[in-house]
């Protein structure tokens, strides 16, 4: 058993010690990829602190056989930050935003080397082929729906999944 395993058993045990080591080691990635998507540094560590307190209080569904621990949290932050930012009160507010802040939203949603290298990856997403990328991209880092993906892109929905699943599939070649 890996020193990061039986963090994770003891995180799932409830030991507080467990929960503040994971926090340290994933708390600026998790807020990255969370910054990444509502675009508000307050709600974006509000966000956060949730993140982990759900995977707190859901840590025995955490299955180790289904994949690793990181990317399961992530899935839990990457979930909320879209139920933020689809939820009235959001969407209400960002119609009161100054248009300054719509400048930096379109400005740093055009740099996927940036949103990569927030959580680590852009060695391995560079690799891919450029619809990889793109499909990545509004996916992942800008938190769009794939039919959301599929209109941007103009592709069937269809082809969206399949892309999807054949890049993530190489992401996991790679890191794997």
């Amino acid at each position: 058993m890996t020193d990061i395993d039986r963090l994770i058993n003891q995180f799932k045990a409830k030991d507080e010690k467990a929960f503040e080591k994971l926090y340290q080691m994933y708390g600026t990635s998790i807020r990255g990829v969370v910054l990444n998507i509502v675009k508000d540094d307050d709600i974006a560590d509000e966000l956060m602190q949730d993140v982990f307190i759900k995977a707190w209080q859901k840590s025995d569904t955490y299955n180790s056989s289904k994949g690793r621990f990181f990317t399961w949290i992530l899935n839990i932050a990457r979930n909320a930050a879209i139920d933020k930012i689809r939820s009235k009160a959001f969407r209400q507010s960002v119609q009161n935003l100054d248009a300054d802040n719509f400048v930096n939203i379109i400005m740093s949603r055009d740099n996927l080397d940036h949103l990569t290298d927030a959580i680590g990856i852009n060695k391995f997403v560079t690799n891919l082929g450029q619809k990889c990328k793109e499909v990545i991209e509004l996916l992942y880092f800008k938190g769009f729906t794939q039919k959301e993906a599929s209109e941007e892109l103009n592709m069937p929905i269809g082809t969206i999944k399949t892309r999807n699943r054949s890049c993530i599939q190489q992401l996991r070649d790679m890191v794997l």
